[in-house]
């Protein structure tokens, strides 16, 4: 049992090194840091609405749309990194049936994009 624990000293030691390093740092951003606020660094950044306002207030549903087709493309690449890999191993079904995923996925973009979900006025 302690020949188990023992080999896992190193990881031990790492973890260690790298929460004291972590700590290190963010301990001395707060302490050298020069914090002087003003009114353009307290405002809105990037989101085109105040950030401390209603909760129910309206804002374009276009945030929403481009979350959505960000998530769909980013599942795309999440699948097509392991099947490039794999790809051997797959054979021509695993090739066809990824064409059939790309191409399922390419008619939804083109209808998204004839749709105007991508024009940002």
């Amino acid at each position: 049992m302690q020949e188990i624990l023992l080999s896992y000293l190193p990881v031990a030691i790492f973890i260690g090194v790298a929460l004291a390093i972590g700590l290190a740092l963010m301990v001395s951003a707060f302490i050298i840091a020069i914090s002087k606020p003003d009114p353009e660094k307290l405002s809105a950044y990037e989101c085109g609405f105040d950030a401390f306002d209603d909760a129910r207030m309206h804002f374009d549903i276009r945030f929403y749309l481009v979350a959505i087709l960000f998530i769909i493309f980013d599942l795309e690449v999440a699948f097509l990194f392991p099947w490039a890999i794999s790809l051997k191993e797959v054979g021509m079904f695993g090739f066809w049936s990824m064409m059939v995923f790309l191409g399922i996925l390419t008619v939804g973009f083109v209808y998204e994009w004839r749709k105007g979900a991508l024009e940002w006025d």
